[in-house]
């Protein structure tokens, strides 16, 4: 016959582990309190073994049936471990025994926005917001389902709640950020974080979001006091660092921004992005021995950053060293292919190669990707225009027109190719339309075709805009 212990409670959670296992050793009955069983499941939660706090909590609702809390740890452990009908089963017969205990709610509501159930997690958020004391995690919660719901207005509602009921969570600080972010307002968002540093002053989380919003508003000097301020406060905030470093490269001073960035090094450890950002700073300066050195250092942390396969190119291609540069762009073009930037770095790197054919293969991926980049279609066209193939690069100009309608530079040169292909007519009506778009832009037409300056007709046309 097995014997049983009673082991009452006491302060140490570990003796309550040592003597649970000790039970389990001797294959002996053990009645422990529900204090002692607390100890024991949360103990295993932290050492990540949700099957041993399983099976604990399961012998703590034979020792003690009436207890809720151990039918809510088991529901928990029960959705760590997938078993989704189990969790909430368990829920329903804690909610039976103690309807008033708000983690049930909350604990279902979770399970429910798991699911994508966000109706049924709303709908037990608020019945936990009824019953609970501390109710700002509650209102955060329901913050994040609005969030999936891409309903933000609603998000931000509930995560101001939670800020009025608890000050400190910096959870909710970052959240804010990132659905007035989402929503593209940031004069509100500098508004709120402006009054919740009038509440709390010493908040380093509200100066680097403010920073931030400042820094989305390219307002870089504003950004980096906001940030000086975090820093102020707390001064290993890496983060905070990071982006006045960032904000410093807005404003070209790449020397400074290098020395903040390898300052975050003493606070964390560094990363492939860090070194990316030095050497992007080192390029700028032109130092492209140094520059180099920092993507190198970049991609063999990471070799997946592209940006730093491609920042080793521009280093070499600055060297015109055009063949070998191409070698590193076409590493950053497997890791991000529709990259227009790097396309558009290959196509002048075959071009500077006299590689015209996989040059002009380039330039059509740079406008397929980014059909917004007027030089990418200034430069296809006149590639195209010095092959001798006028008709082809007045074709390049037409498509690049209808994805940018409001760019003078490529009425201009339009007319250029049109006069170039003796289409005088056409030609003297797109330059009109040109004049009517950006007449003090006219040089442009003058720089490709110097002799069009002969051209009493063109001149009289201009002439007539520009009174």
């Amino acid at each position: 016959m097995e014997e049983e212990f009673n082991f009452e409670y006491n302060d140490d959670p570990r003796r309550s582990v040592e003597r649970y296992e000790e039970m389990l050793r001797n294959e002996d009955q053990y009645f422990f309190d529900s204090h002692a069983f607390e100890n024991i499941i949360d103990y295993y939660v932290e050492k990540n073994d949700p099957i041993k706090a399983l099976q604990v909590a399961e012998f703590a609702i034979s020792q003690h049936p009436y207890a809720s809390v151990f039918l809510i740890k088991q529901a928990q452990m029960f959705l760590v471990t997938n078993q989704i009908d189990r969790a909430f089963a368990a829920l329903d017969k804690a909610e039976m025994l103690e309807p008033s205990e708000a983690d049930i709610y909350v604990l279902r509501g979770n399970i429910h926005y798991g699911l994508e159930r966000y109706a049924e997690a709303l709908e037990n958020f608020e019945r936990a917001l009824q019953l609970a004391e501390n109710t700002d995690e509650i209102y955060l919660q329901m913050a994040y389902v609005y969030q999936n719901m891409q309903d933000y207005e609603s998000a931000i509602k509930y995560i101001k709640f939670s800020l009025e009921q608890n000050m400190e969570n910096q959870d909710g600080l970052y959240e804010l950020a990132f659905c007035y972010d989402v929503l593209d307002k940031q004069e509100e968002s500098i508004k709120f974080y402006q009054q919740y540093i009038d509440s709390d002053p010493y908040s380093h989380a509200a100066w680097y979001n403010l920073g931030n919003s400042y820094h989305k508003l390219n307002l870089f000097e504003k950004a980096i006091d906001a940030y000086d301020y975090a820093i102020l406060i707390k001064e290993n905030f890496a983060s905070a660092h990071y982006n006045k470093a960032n904000s410093l490269v807005q404003l070209d001073k790449f020397a400074e921004a290098i020395e903040i960035y390898k300052h975050t090094f003493e606070y964390e450890k560094p990363n492939a992005d860090t070194y990316c950002a030095i050497g992007e700073c080192y390029e700028k300066l032109e130092q492209m021995d140094e520059a180099r050195a920092y993507y190198k250092k970049s991609v063999k942390m990471d070799p997946k950053l592209a940006d730093s396969w491609f920042g080793i190119g521009v280093t070499l291609n600055f060297e015109e060293r055009f063949f070998e540069s191409l070698h590193f762009y076409k590493k950053a073009i497997d890791l991000d292919a529709e990259n227009a930037d790097f396309w558009f770095a290959v196509a002048d790197a075959h071009y500077k190669l006299g590689q015209i054919d996989q040059s002009l293969e380039a330039y059509a991926k740079v406008t397929e990707y980014n059909p917004l980049d007027i030089e990418a279609w200034l430069d296809y066209s006149t590639v195209l225009y010095e092959q001798g193939k006028l008709l082809e690069a007045s074709e390049t100009i037409a498509d690049a027109i209808k994805n940018n309608p409001d760019s003078a530079e490529l009425y201009y040169r339009m007319v250029a190719y049109l006069f170039a292909m003796g289409h005088y007519n056409d030609a003297m009506g797109y330059l009109e339309t040109a004049l009517r778009t950006d007449p003090d832009k006219h040089h442009v037409l003058f720089e490709y075709l110097p002799q069009l300056q002969d051209n009493s007709s063109v001149i009289d046309t201009i002439n007539r805009y520009l009174r």
